[in-house]
């Protein structure tokens, strides 16, 4: 059965055919792509435009629609309307589908046909969700898929390389929603790009990119820790800069946000039971779990100019990263030993529960022999320069345990005495430190930042960083200075 309009005006996706006289269709819009322009093989020089969307009134039946013409008219059509919205269509032209050649690239559709809308022909009108049946609306939060043919993030991730190239479908919560980027390619073209976090019960943390504006924008109205996705016919890939597998939004891929299904309703309870950890764990970083290639950092910065930095970027939760030369300032490894090492499960890194003893990614029990914990270093420092100081930076698993130049066993083996002269070895040592920050609300700075190396500087590329640094801040006082 159709959720559409009373009128008998109106044809369900489900009854229509080619030989339809003027057929008006209604649906809510659940996918949609960006107008792009192609060459007009019939005149030279000059480009065609299209856009396409697809629109459902019904549980089992939805369909795609394209739009050709000139860029002001598909342009215009296309920023009338977004994902969400409901759209009378009247007019349009219904035609059989090619299945191999449509379903390469479009959505999957039960229909047989497409809709094809034509500049002079064809109308598309907004509906205002007051004028909208309820039922419509909720076929918003009904996957295009059967709600069990997905893949969970730790399937990806065990699968490997074997999916490279694959598409499929994902169930996952939102884990953070990073900021669109901007770019232009080396052909002139303008691009841009949004990487949205993703986690469940097997994964803390997966990566899915979206690169066009329309997935971009829906990507927006999710709300992080909140909102699961059932993303179906998203592209896998083996990403070798991450040296992980991480998933693309496609022209394919619809993405239904909150779907109603149990599957989903199992994923909500768990994020409402992880809340604690995830803030927790958003602040001391994931490094270890995603690595980071330090060589694409490269922009120094002295303490001061970091708090700047955090200033400009309030509100924004992407991180940034950099390199600064510091001294560790304060370094309590020779204090009480549950303070500085704790439990981490040995598959996902998350910190192990002290009081339950249990994993809340990979263990609804106590560890079993199935999912080990393993100590690991989490230390809180105090990093100094000339501007001023950074309190409460963590180092933590791996890095710490480079730093301190031992693994956690063989700083558990040391005595007090040979703590204390380990720790003096480190402080008031010019260190080249590269480090990550991010916003945090519940630390005392509003900021937080987490070592990904540190290593004893050398003498001389300290002193022209130094150098260096000391002009930076004597041309701006000398800008300052003139502006006044």
């Amino acid at each position: 059965m159709a959720y559409s309009f009373s009128s008998p005006s109106f044809v369900t996706i489900e009854d229509l055919h080619p030989n339809l006289a003027r057929p008006n269709i209604t649906g809510v819009v659940i996918g949609k792509t960006d107008a792009k322009g192609f060459p007009d093989r019939k005149n030279i020089g000059a480009e065609r435009y299209t856009f396409g969307f697809t629109i459902r009134d019904s549980p089992s039946y939805f369909i795609n629609v394209n739009s050709w013409g000139r860029e002001e008219y598909v342009r215009s059509l296309s920023e009338s309307f977004r994902v969400g919205d409901c759209v009378i269509i009247e007019n349009p032209l219904v035609q059989k589908k090619e299945v191999e050649k449509e379903e390469k690239f479009n959505p999957t559709t039960p229909s047989c046909y497409k809709l094809l809308l034509s500049e002079i022909h064809s109308v598309i009108k907004i509906c205002s969700r007051c004028e909208v049946d309820t039922k419509i609306l909720s076929l918003l939060n009904v996957p295009v898929k059967e709600p069990q043919d997905f893949y969970s993030l730790g399937d990806i991730v065990a699968n490997g390389q074997s999916l490279d190239g694959r598409i499929i479908n994902v169930l996952a919560a939102v884990k953070s929603i990073g900021e669109p980027k901007y770019f232009t390619t080396s052909d002139k073209r303008r691009g841009h790009r949004c990487e949205v976090r993703l986690f469940d019960e097997t994964q803390s943390s997966f990566v899915m990119i979206c690169w066009d504006n329309e997935s971009i924008q829906h990507a927006q109205s999710w709300i992080p820790r909140e909102t699961v996705i059932f993303a179906a016919d998203v592209k896998i890939n083996f990403d070798k800069f991450r040296n992980s597998m991480v998933a693309t939004v496609i022209s394919k891929t619809i993405i239904t946000p909150n779907p109603d299904t149990p599957e989903a309703n199992s994923l909500f309870n768990f994020i409402r039971e992880s809340v604690e950890i995830l803030a927790w764990d958003d602040e001391i970083g994931d490094q270890f779990r995603e690595p980071i290639h330090l060589q694409t950092i490269t922009e120094v910065y002295t303490v001061e100019q970091i708090k700047k930095k955090v200033l400009q970027n309030e509100g924004k939760p992407e991180p940034f990263y950099g390199i600064i030369f510091a001294y560790i300032s304060m370094l309590n490894i020779d204090g009480e030993t549950a303070k500085i090492i704790r439990n981490r499960c040995a598959k996902c890194h998350y910190v192990v529960n002290e009081t339950t003893d249990r994993c809340s990614f990979c263990s609804s029990g106590p560890f079993s022999s199935d999912t080990p914990a393993f100590p690991s270093f989490d230390l809180q420092i105090d990093l100094t320069d000339h501007t001023g100081s950074l309190p409460s930076c963590s180092l933590s698993d791996v890095v710490a345990e480079e730093t301190l130049g031992c693994t956690v066993q063989e700083f558990l083996a040391l005595s007090e005495a040979q703590r204390t002269a380990l720790k003096w070895q480190l402080l008031l040592e010019r260190s080249k430190i590269y480090f990550k920050v991010i916003l945090s609300p519940s630390s005392r700075s509003g900021l937080r930042v987490s070592l990904l190396s540190s290593k004893l500087a050398d003498p001389v590329e300290s002193s022209l960083n130094l150098i260096r640094k000391e002009k930076e801040v004597s041309c701006t006082a000398a800008k300052e200075l003139e502006g006044l």
